[in-house]
């Protein structure tokens, strides 16, 4: 991309006209000729591929021991001299060993190609910058993007950057200093389009995207030894040297000494430097080793590199991603306001069962009409389903209406029910332009309402009256403003909900029907809670004397929300990707250590946590999923990926694979590598 943008400008705050003039393309692309030339200079679209290490490295690494070394030494040695016994006997135990080793990663890296199943197949590979894109729901961005135009359109960035929920992109240009999750001008290659349409010019192809400059980066990250092969390596050095020293001087005493025959010592010796190995200490750590692989697959946690067991045991800091880790990667709803009552709603992931709260003490949404008539309006104006399967509910479509979907249920109200008494008849759907969301429905005793749900300072601004438990009055913005924040304030996405009676011989629906005369509902906050599990196993690591910290790339307000939900040591004090950029090295060795929570972070703040972390002598074990995890899990001394929704990039860097997904699997992990 040099010759066509030598200053590597940032795209995303840069406005279209200069983009274009930037990449000297216009707004309907390069010509065939220019595109070919610009294909040959730089490349084609593609990726640096990844290969597992085949049965043969497998086996080999076997015999990446001082020890074991020592013993083939030995054997060569004893061969030579024609002590073929001896030979086999040792050749026996060094064979061994490697098996055993060998078979358990392979049960290892069979059990996780088992569990994965899945490839991407990467397409445009003749794409180059200045070519122009067009992206539409469902497509895999091909490239990094700066967007020229764009309807409705949310992209999924998870993998990047770590946050739950698509991000609304839009052309306007982001700030200079923008961190990724923040430059909504731009499309990234390898994240998915979950709704809308859009146009780019393409600004990075290959190892000049996001995803390169990771996978740049994790090539020259440097693997460390875990403690127990330290120890090991370190014992067997000086075991070496004292049985070298001890055979010399039993050589030297017979031969010039006693007057033995060279011959006849050296026989003595090779015995002696044979016996003194203690050939049986590798097979019995693999042994160990294995047992501990075995108790762990039964707490659904795969081990992909045997060593890593026992480093588990050492661990003193647990540096864990937010999203499916610590979370559900599920939204739900957790706060509704209406003009009366702030309530809380209880349940898990989105089975719509659950409880409200005001005050801490329950109540029964059945009998509130303001919550029936807030709950319909959530069930109503929504494109999501709800489905269970195998006991487990999931959301098709956006993970936000499905929280509302969830909502309706727990507030009694059946969407089997509900949408054949009050059938739609007409939507103005979302769109980041205005801002929400609108339906019209008609009911079977010739009534008609519209209900609307968006950004609550939008709904504000077009609606006249709220709803209270003494009818509609006129609104009260200066009452709603703080109880917007308040939600907010906990790390919660605020939505508004309201509604309108008009004429029921109205069949379409358009913006002026919405623009005014509203009726607020109320506000409802939706956040993607902690698992249950996770705050238990996050205690009990606190209480064995490990310090959980969790680095996401979520918004910072959300990524304290969690931290306090959490009980982390301490939440209160939050670090963003510019905090840390904005520190030496001493600074963040000081602060990796004080702070438990850190937000906006990219791939390289992850891998310098890390560092700082095992500067300070810390034994590190990492958790991710996405891509942007990488770096960080190959550095830590214990990289765990997730199995189920984790990228192909984490599993591969990582020694480690939770098959559900789960923190709490991690923390009985950890106790089975301390009993090991």
């Amino acid at each position: 991309m040099n010759d066509v943008a030598p200053n590597s400008p940032s795209w995303h705050a840069l406005p279209v006209e200069e983009v274009l003039i930037a990449l000297k393309t216009a707004s309907d692309g390069l010509t065939s000729a220019e595109a070919t030339a610009r294909l040959g200079r730089i490349g084609r679209n593609i990726l640096p591929g990844s290969r597992r290490r085949g049965p043969l490295i497998r086996f080999l690494r076997q015999f990446n021991n001082l020890l074991i070394l020592v013993l083939v030494g030995a054997a060569a040695l004893t061969a030579l001299m024609g002590h073929w016994v001896d030979t086999g006997v040792i050749l026996v135990v060094v064979l061994a060993n490697a098996t055993l080793g060998f078979v358990q990663e392979g049960r290892a890296e069979r059990a996780l190609e088992a569990m994965d199943g899945r490839r991407l197949a990467v397409s445009a590979e003749e794409l180059v910058p200045g070519d122009i894109v067009v992206l539409e729901a469902g497509d895999r961005v091909p490239a990094d993007l700066r967007l020229l135009r764009a309807r409705n359109l949310q992209i999924q960035e998870a993998a990047l950057t770590g946050e739950s929920v698509a991000v609304e992109k839009r052309t306007d240009p982001a700030g200079a200093g923008a961190e990724i999750g923040d430059r909504v001008s731009m499309a990234f290659s390898g994240t998915l389009v979950t709704a809308g349409q859009g146009v780019g010019i393409s600004v990075g192809t290959g190892v000049n995207t996001e995803l390169g400059k990771i996978t740049t980066l994790l090539s020259e990250v440097q693997t460390l030894t875990t403690p127990l092969l330290r120890q090991i390596a370190g014992f067997a050095r000086l075991l070496t040297i004292a049985v070298l020293s001890v055979a010399a001087t039993v050589f030297a005493f017979g031969t010039l000494v006693r007057g033995y025959a060279m011959d006849e010592m050296f026989i003595v010796v090779i015995g002696l430097f044979v016996a003194a190995i203690p050939e049986g200490l590798p097979a019995i750590l693999t042994i160990t080793l294995a047992i501990g692989v075995q108790r762990m697959a039964a707490r659904n946690v795969i081990i992909r590199r045997l060593p890593a067991v026992e480093t588990l045991g050492a661990v003193s800091i647990i540096c864990s991603d937010k999203t499916g880790t610590l979370t559900r990667n599920e939204m739900a709803v957790r706060t509704v306001t209406t003009a009366d009552r702030l309530y809380q709603v209880s349940g898990v992931g989105y089975e719509p069962r659950g409880t409200f709260a005001c005050d801490s003490h329950e109540i029964e949404p059945e009998a509130d009409p303001i919550i029936q008539e807030l709950a319909r309006a959530a069930l109503l104006c929504n494109d999501a389903a709800l489905r269970q399967t195998e006991g487990t509910w999931t959301v098709e479509g956006d993970p936000m209406e499905g929280a509302l979907l969830s909502l309706a249920g727990k507030a009694g109200l059946d969407p089997a029910n509900e949408g054949p008494r009050y059938p739609r008849t007409d939507l103005i759907p979302f769109d980041a332009q205005h801002r929400y969301m609108a339906t019209l429905h008609h009911d079977h005793q010739g009534g008609a309402a519209i209900y609307v749900k968006g950004a609550p300072e939008r709904i504000l601004a077009m609606s006249r009256y709220q709803r209270t438990a003494f009818g509609d009055v006129l609104l009260d913005v200066h009452k709603w403003n703080p109880r917007i924040d308040l939600i907010a304030d906990q790390g919660q996405r605020v939505l508004a909900l309201a509604t309108k009676v008009v004429d029921s011989r109205k069949s379409n629906l358009a913006f002026t029907d919405v623009d005014s005369d509203l009726v607020l509902l109320g506000l409802v906050g939706l956040i993607d809670p902690p698992r249950e599990e996770a705050i238990v196993a996050v205690q009990d690591c606190r209480a064995a004397g490990i310090r959980v910290k969790m680095i996401t790339g979520d918004h910072k307000g959300t990524a304290a929300a969690i931290g306090r939900q959490l009980n982390l040591e301490n939440p209160s004090e939050v670090l963003t990707g510019n905090d840390i950029d904005a520190l030496d090295e001493s600074g963040l060795r000081d602060a990796a250590m004080r702070v438990d929570v850190f937000a906006r972070t990219n791939p390289s703040h992850k891998l310098r946590l890390v560092e700082a972390l095992q500067a300070n002598g810390a034994i590190v074990a990492m958790t991710g999923d996405g891509v942007n995890d990488a770096p960080a899990l190959k550095r830590a001394d214990v990289g765990v990926a997730m199995g189920r929704k984790g990228t192909e990039a984490a599993k591969e860097a990582a020694q480690i694979v939770l098959a559900d997904d789960n923190f709490a699997s991690i923390a009985h992990a950890v106790r089975e590598g301390r009993t090991v």
